[in-house]
């Protein structure tokens, strides 16, 4: 066979039958042959987009998402995409066509060394060294994304798409991931036993794993209150009478103060990563005299940020499996507690939604100033500006069964921490630690592409959402129907919120006078809505699902909000200004 076809042929054996990109010379050769092998290369507007939807399809299908293109800058471009999906431990693979070998090192036509740009950002790269190993390094790079949990790249000069070569196409390798060791789980089971007042954090490895079933189990055994890692809302059921919500920026108080409690923690399949364990709401909620059992699939986790006593290496469905089997049949010190504890997560849940129901816009002084100066306005559309929360509140209560949110980063996007709740896995997805504007619209895109029954709704402000709104011509172009939320504030309100708190509003660069977003909507074969009273704010989104799955339709819907601006990301990321310089002397 060619080595084109040893490629196609090993993308078939791994089942790939949607990749996203732009076409380009680099990889024609096989690119020619993707239709009667059954694969769908999905042309984008921008490579960055082709990235994230790799990300949105691999983090909904639990397998692999695929993004190729040119050799050079469409390849450059994707650098971004790839760290966000790296810190989602997403299996992406990126496929970068490179150089011909006769014209490396000379400064030809799109020439440059592509392996360095993803170094950082994958968990195996694979350089195809001959045409002759095509499949092998091809092979490679699937079954790493798997094992690794992350993505992988695979480097090939565009002269070795041609040829002939004998081979055979490796058969997929998949790992299969054990509870654990003996040692570390029985001591994980005694700290349980003898436990007061366990906590389960459960984490993305929960929803990898497919592991929600065990935890609920677990839980349940303990009567222990659950709580989502930051980000991973769809990490346990909101309807469960033990989850607490989200821990994390935005989260909730509910689930922060019962951690607070715990003299026992299990964190079944989470890294605890040092951003998700900010102290948040003026609560440094973090359990320090706790004991910590923290599972997880990657051993070099174990321990790296929060010190703790027992580490287990392991998948977490079959530690949270094992974990129950431990416990079952003994007496444990928290069962004498389990009505009084149960009392106390419902008096802490119950207290957390009438002050998110009473908390309907900001109360610092930069935002009542806006509040008052918007409610002197109108906006373009001829109604009255909203207040981000009560928006939140109303999309939360429209939600459709079985919906997929996709989120970005900014401050009205980070305040839907506290709203949003899931029912099922794989359905929730942000930016995670890389936190790069514009992820959530092209994410959800691919998202809906693995999952075409699933209703797939995207959150942007209007500063991440003009880094991502020509991917809109992509739904348009090839039927792909989404709803994007657009929070139209006209700022950069995560960087302006710092501004206000440490520059004395000093604004520079943060303000954003735009066009409205659902004309360009329309401009581009989209349906556009403007929302600008908070009674259609649910009816809007309603309709654009009814859109979206009946119809086939993509709905924009631009919500014209306030200016006013939640928590600021990280207190401790800044310091007060000081000034030495006699010119410079006003600026503190």
């Amino acid at each position: 066979m060619t080595p084109s076809e040893a490629f196609v042929e090993t993308l078939v054996a791994n089942g790939v039958t949607d990749m996203f990109g732009i076409m380009g010379s680099a990889f024609m050769d096989a690119m020619d042959i993707f239709a009667p092998a059954g694969i769908r290369l999905i042309p984008v507007v921008h490579e960055q987009g082709a990235g994230h939807m790799a990300d949105g399809y691999s983090r909904v299908s639990g397998r692999h998402g695929v993004v190729i293109g040119q050799n050079g800058p469409g390849i450059s471009n994707c650098v971004t995409a790839i760290g966000a999906a790296y810190w989602a431990h997403s299996p992406v693979v990126i496929v970068t066509p490179e150089t011909g070998t006769m014209g490396m090192g000379l400064g030809g036509f799109q020439e440059c060394n592509q392996l360095p740009m993803f170094q950082e950002f994958t968990k195996y790269q694979g350089h195809v060294t001959h045409p002759a190993r095509m499949a092998e390094y091809t092979g490679r790079c699937f079954d790493r994304a798997m094992s690794e949990m992350g993505p992988t790249q695979l480097n090939i000069p565009r002269d070795y798409f041609y040829g002939e070569i004998t081979c055979e196409i490796p058969k997929p390798q998949r790992l299969e991931r054990g509870a654990g060791g003996e040692q570390s789980l029985n001591e994980a089971a005694e700290l349980l036993a003898k436990a007061k007042f366990p906590v389960i954090i459960s984490g993305g490895g929960v929803v990898m794993a497919d592991a929600v079933e065990e935890c609920k189990a677990l839980a349940e055994r303990l009567g222990a209150p659950v709580v989502n890692s930051y980000l991973h809302n769809d990490s346990f059921p909101a309807s469960h009478p033990l989850w607490c919500g989200p821990l994390g920026y935005q989260g909730s108080k509910a689930a922060m103060k019962l951690i607070s409690q715990a003299d026992v923690v299990v964190a079944l399949g989470s890294r605890l990563g040092p951003f998700g364990t900010l102290p948040q709401h003026g609560m440094d909620y973090w359990p320090k005299n706790a004991k910590i059992i923290q599972i997880d699939a990657d051993n070099k986790m174990l321990g790296l940020v929060k010190k703790i006593s027992v580490g287990i290496c392991g998948d977490a469905k079959a530690a949270a499996k094992a974990l129950a089997w431990r416990l079952t049949g003994r007496e444990l010190d928290c069962d004498a507690t389990r009505e009084q504890r149960f009392e106390k997560i419902q008096a802490e849940k119950a207290a957390w939604e009438k002050e998110l129901d009473e908390w309907t816009h900001e109360r610092d002084p930069f935002s009542l100033d806006m509040i008052e100066e918007n409610a002197k306005e109108k906006p373009f559309s001829g109604g009255e500006y909203l207040h981000p929360r009560q928006v939140l509140r109303e999309l939360e209560k429209a939600m459709p069964e079985d919906v997929m949110v996709s989120t970005d980063i900014g401050n009205i996007n980070s305040v839907a921490n506290s709203y949003l709740r899931f029912e099922k896995p794989r359905s929730f997805f942000a930016a995670m630690s890389f936190g790069n504007c514009g992820y959530a619209f092209p994410t959800i895109i691919g998202a809906k592409v693995a999952a075409p029954h699933r209703p797939a709704v995207s959150y942007a402000g209007d500063g991440a959402w003009g880094m991502s709104l020509m991917e809109t011509m992509t739904c348009v172009r090839h039927n792909i129907p989404v709803t994007a939320v657009v929070f139209h504030n006209r700022q950069w309100g995560a960087e302006k919120k710092n501004q206000v708190d440490f520059y004395n509003r000093r604004f520079v660069a943060g303000e954003l006078d735009n066009q409205s977003f659902a004309e360009i909507a329309r401009s581009m074969g989209a349906e556009g809505v403007t929302v600008d009273r908070l009674e259609d704010v649910g009816p809007a989104l309603k309709k654009a699902i009814d859109l979206q799955m009946n119809h086939g339709k993509t709905t924009i819907i631009e919500i014209m909000c306030t200016r006013e601006l939640g928590d600021p990301f990280r207190r401790d990321a800044l310091s007060k200004p000081v000034r030495f310089l006699e010119k410079y002397k006003d600026y503190v």
